[in-house]
């Protein structure tokens, strides 16, 4: 080998490593000969040095080379014949012969188990569980969901939830793991592949599933996905009106006509983005609002649940709200199927009928005349005062921002103004004959409650955000940027937004209503914002629903009337609305007179800071006949009917949870959904 020019020569090791390299890598039988002659060029001074030195060994030469070959042979596993060298030879093949069985034989056992824990791994295999829970895709709002089906199964009848998505099996696992205690991780099953392939669908065994949910992820195309996975659980459960329930999530309204047509008769599809724009929305008019609606959503406390209204058979629903001491009613199941959430007090309760509870669970509800603990003395007579117009920031841009404005626009007060600062231009709605800008009110024409301003600004520098003057605003929206469309972790830019925000409020001496929307919950208790703010994480809430809805799907109408622009919602109201401020009164008073204003009391938020405790004041379905000094802080929170711009048109008719025709609206500002 020639020295290559300015290089030094190779030396004596480097080039008997290379040889040594290269005579390995030609075949595996070159290496099985190097392994042989290896093992002999060990085995055979070994095995002499142990017969010279041991005492007892022949004395003769050819007896102790007999006793070498014998330590050699046996240590090999090559036979231990001795005589003549034809005997040797055969005992050395028959030895050769035997380690090939073997060693094949065990490459054979090590290679299958290898392929199969290789496949377990995949999460390929096939589930035969029975009434478990079908989780299908991956997205933010899976680890809640998993968790709060996990939390709600009853006590000694747990059910499996096994969750199917085109990811890795073992880092599904670790992510669930991180957000479930110890004792309900044995019930989770991972399987790994594409929910949209029916043979991969079926492993996870939806035919015996008590439900089955579809999650849409985080990607451009998830909706399209969704409709995928509607349609490939079709082709495995079939057409017939057997089979589980199915709810599905699309974040786009254009979407959900065909996932409601995909899904069929079992299916219930919620659109994600239309809900977290409402709740933003109501957010706004009722500060605190986002944690009553958690407490509301998840299973650690009280939640909506459908009982037995046979004892008011004859009565009203006016006398159903006093007639539990432990459970709060908002509304009837009627028996043709029909949701009335916030019913006049008149409504009669019809036999078959079924009264609709906030309540610790079903079992736990029972009912006592409760009207002996009504105090009218303490009830308030004055109405409530009129809403002032508003005047509201928005900051940021977002794939749900134009159905944000849209509620905020439509619900606010006449002569309301709403600001919206964006990092790009968003084009304003115009006139089609003047070309001069406009807002647009609803599709009769009818003009809105508040005036649209679009502006943009360099919002990704704090010093812009500084320059900003909040004086003239009565709150803001921070709207963070979509995952994907910003940097890796969207919610740094709102927590710095946030950040600026609370240096603003220090030097204006004055706390401004704040709504902020987060991707992650694990960043919600990083939010600088105060006492009056809310914090919103779109993800969470609606995986809270969806496994309210999980629950029991005859709830699905009361969850998507209860965060509609229109109907009843729950609300939060001055506690002075209903009793005199200062006066002690038991919770019955207050459902009394929230009954009397057309109003369903469901529980209070406490601002008193002693009294709030790590709920943050939040009391829901409290007792009927626990009593306590209301102050003028406090409020009460209600299932009821928001006061209504008046320029805005009467409410339609509600759509039908189960509906698939898509809504009409005119086009957002960016020209791209509808508001």
């Amino acid at each position: 080998m020639e020295p290559v020019e300015g290089r030094p020569p190779a030396s004596l090791r480097d080039r008997a490593r290379y040889r040594f390299d290269r005579t390995l890598a030609r075949s595996t039988g070159t290496l099985m000969g190097w392994l042989v002659l290896t093992c002999l060029a060990v085995v055979i001074p070994v095995s002499a040095v142990l017969v010279w030195t041991d005492p007892g060994s022949p004395r003769s030469l050819a007896d102790r080379l007999t006793a070498v070959w014998r330590t050699s042979a046996e240590t090999l596993r090559l036979g231990s014949a001795t005589g003549a060298p034809l005997r040797l030879v055969l005992s050395a093949m028959l030895g050769l012969v035997a380690l090939l069985g073997v060693s094949t034989l065990v490459g054979v056992v090590t290679t299958g188990l290898a392929d199969r824990m290789t496949e377990l791994s995949r999460g390929r295999s096939t589930v035969l569980e029975r009434g478990h829970v079908v989780v299908l895709g991956w997205s933010d709002q899976v680890t809640t969901v998993v968790s709060e089906l996990v939390a709600a199964q009853a006590p000694g009848r747990p059910r499996a939830v096994v969750l199917l998505a085109d990811r890795d099996k073992a880092e599904m696992e670790r992510t669930l793991a991180a957000h479930l205690p110890p004792a309900a991780r044995g019930r989770i099953i991972c399987r790994s592949g594409p929910a949209s392939d029916p043979d991969v669908l079926a492993l996870v065994g939806p035919h015996t599933a008590s439900t089955v949910l579809v999650l849409p992820s985080g990607g451009p195309a998830a909706d399209a996905e969704v409709l995928r996975v509607l349609l490939a659980l079709r082709a495995v459960l079939g057409d017939g009106p057997d089979g589980p329930p199915v709810l599905a999530a699309v974040r786009d309204d254009r979407y959900r006509a065909p996932a409601r047509l995909a899904a069929g008769p079992r299916g219930t599809v919620l659109e994600t983005d239309t809900v977290s724009a409402r709740l933003i929305a109501q957010c706004v008019g009722g500060p605190g609002l986002s944690l009553v609606l958690r407490d509301l959503l998840d299973f650690a406390g009280d939640e909506f649940h459908l009982v037995d209204a046979t004892a008011f058979h004859g009565e009203t629903f006016g006398t159903a709200l006093l007639g539990h001491p432990n459970s709060c009613a908002v509304g009837l199941l009627t028996p043709e199927g029909r949701t009335l959430l916030n019913p006049p007090a008149g409504t009669p309760v019809e036999p078959g009928s079924r009264l609709i509870v906030l309540a610790l669970d079903d079992d736990s509800t029972r009912t006592e005349e409760c009207r002996h603990l009504v105090d009218p003395a303490v009830i308030a007579t004055d109405g409530p005062p009129p809403d002032d117009p508003t005047r509201l920031l928005v900051l940021g841009w977002n794939r749900r921002a134009p159905l944000v404005v849209g509620q905020l626009r439509d619900t606010a007060r006449p002569g309301s103004l709403l600001d919206v600062i964006t990092e790009t231009a968003v084009p304003e709605p115009r006139d089609p004959r003047s070309g001069t800008p406009t807002t647009r009110g609803p599709a009769d024409g009818t003009p809105a409650g508040a005036t649209v301003r679009f502006r943009s600004a360099a919002l990704s520098r704090p010093d812009a955000l500084l320059g900003l003057d909040l004086t003239p605003y009565d709150g803001v929206v921070v709207l963070g940027p979509d995952p994907g469309d910003g940097p890796d972790h969207p919610d740094d830019w709102t927590l710095v937004t946030l950040l600026a925000l609370r240096l603003l409020e220090e030097r204006a001496g004055r706390e401004l209503r704040v709504v902020t929307e987060l991707t992650d919950d694990r960043n919600r208790p990083l939010a600088p914002v105060n006492r009056g703010s809310d914090v919103i994480v779109s993800g969470k809430l609606t995986g809270l629903l969806m496994a309210q809805i999980t629950q029991n799907r005859h709830l699905a109408p009361v969850f998507d009337e209860l965060f509609s622009g229109d109907g009843a919602n729950v609300l939060l109201r001055p506690a002075g609305t209903y009793v005199r401020p200062g006066a002690e009164a038991t919770f019955a008073t207050v459902v009394a007179a929230a009954r009397d204003r057309g109003d369903c009391a469901i529980g209070y938020r406490c601002r008193d800071r002693t009294e709030a405790g790590t709920d943050h004041g939040v009391r829901l379905n409290p007792p009927k006949g626990e009593r306590r000094v209301w102050g003028a802080g406090d409020q009460v929170v209600v299932v009821g009917t928001p006061r209504r711009n008046p320029a805005a048109p009467p409410a339609s008719p509600r759509r039908d949870a189960h509906r698939a025709d898509p809504p009409a609206g005119p086009l957002d500002p960016a020209g791209k959904g509808r508001l």
